[in-house]
């Protein structure tokens, strides 16, 4: 079955018919079937795809990627620890707004939306507060579209020793990078992201040294990190609860596809393309993006709104759905816009037609 229109959002996002097909059969969680075919094989290929060290494993957490983060944050930190968050955006501010939840005792560096991480800053608060023991930031801040320079934080967050946490749910599987390379401690992403597969799960990838250390720390029962990891290790890949099966078995699909792609970097060069297609073509049509284009990641862009008064963002979606693409709306606090993704099963010509479609529903213009 075909979908009625693509999904350009961040996430969930439109994925392959193959990937949907394969969440049609039941599976039993008790047997090597799943647990050691499929659940381990992904926990293998998730550490080969983030890094060539060997010092690295991998857990799979039931739930929305934030579910992965928030069991990162409450089980990486002691009472002991303190956490630097880095927010430039809603997904920074989600991790502050965890630790506030949790009791974590923490420090946030808060800046504008449109600004890419302060690493002077950084480096200044790391120097001036030795209790810091653990940073914490967002790769790509899908609130704009923004790529934070990732290898410069952690080169500063080595510098000083500190526990490297990185939100990558909208990076990783779309932009090649070596975690272990860049000394990354814990890297957080989710099922139905740049690998393409549906919503269910998230997962962290981390030193296992650093897994190890998290023992007892957990401040909640289903999102202890160490529990989890710990049963899938002695389990030949046994989740601790309720697997999601069929989200599961989708996503093993998905990176079947993924490799067959030619990897991350062939997929990273389709985004791009995506992306460099889509911001030229909506230039050519009036709309400005919200971030220089040196910031642009490739998987999602804003754009400020049309400033006519006859615009409407929900009569341009509700039209734009009508011809077969749904976009998104802005999260930006202090800027009108929109945003449309680039990732997923979505390829040039998929938006040289939306950019056709955006042209025939561009109503505002014909009444102003």
């Amino acid at each position: 079955m075909k979908n009625d229109y693509l999904l350009l959002t961040p996430g969930p996002l439109s994925t392959s018919e193959t990937v949907r097909q394969a969440m049609l059969n039941d599976w039993c969680t008790w047997d090597d079937q799943y647990n050691k075919e499929i659940v381990q094989v992904i926990r293998d290929k998730l550490v080969k795809l983030a890094t060539n060290r060997n010092n690295y494993t991998s857990v799979l957490m039931q739930g929305s990627g934030t579910a992965s983060v928030e069991a990162t944050i409450g089980s990486a930190l002691s009472k002991q620890d303190k956490l630097l968050v880095i927010d430039n955006g809603a997904y920074g501010a989600r991790i502050a707004e965890i630790t506030d939840y949790l009791h974590i005792d923490s420090i946030t560096i808060r800046q504008g939306e449109t600004e890419q991480a302060n690493l002077q800053l950084l480096e200044e608060v790391l120097i001036e507060d030795t209790a810091i023991t653990h940073v914490a930031m967002v790769h790509c801040e899908t609130t704009t579209g923004m790529l934070n320079p990732i290898e410069a934080f952690c080169k500063i967050a080595k510098t000083y020793n500190k526990v490297v946490i990185v939100d990558a749910m909208s990076s990783f599987g779309g932009i090649e990078m070596d975690i272990g390379e860049l000394d990354i401690d814990f890297m957080i992403s989710s099922a139905n992201k740049c690998i393409q597969g549906v919503p269910g799960f998230g997962f962290v990838i981390a030193k296992q040294s650093q897994l190890e250390r998290c023992k007892g720390q957990a401040r909640s029962l289903s999102l202890d990190l160490h529990a989890q990891w710990l049963c899938m290790q002695e389990n030949n890949g046994k989740w601790r609860f309720t697997s999601p099966t069929h989200t599961v078995r989708a996503f093993y699909q998905a990176l079947v596809e993924l490799e067959q792609e030619g990897g991350i970097k062939q997929r990273q060069i389709r985004y791009q393309t995506n992306q460099l297609t889509l911001v030229k073509g909506m230039r050519k049509l009036g709309f400005e993006t919200l971030l220089p284009d040196h910031q642009h990641s490739p998987i999602i862009t804003s754009f400020y709104s049309p400033t006519e008064p006859q615009y409407n963002f929900k009569i341009f979606y509700e039209r734009l759905k009508a011809e077969g693409f749904v976009i998104y709306p802005g999260k930006v606090s202090n800027a009108d816009c929109f945003r449309i993704g680039n990732i997923g099963e979505v390829y040039p010509e998929d938006i040289t037609r939306l950019i056709t479609a955006i042209k025939s529903v561009i109503y505002w213009e014909e009444v102003a």
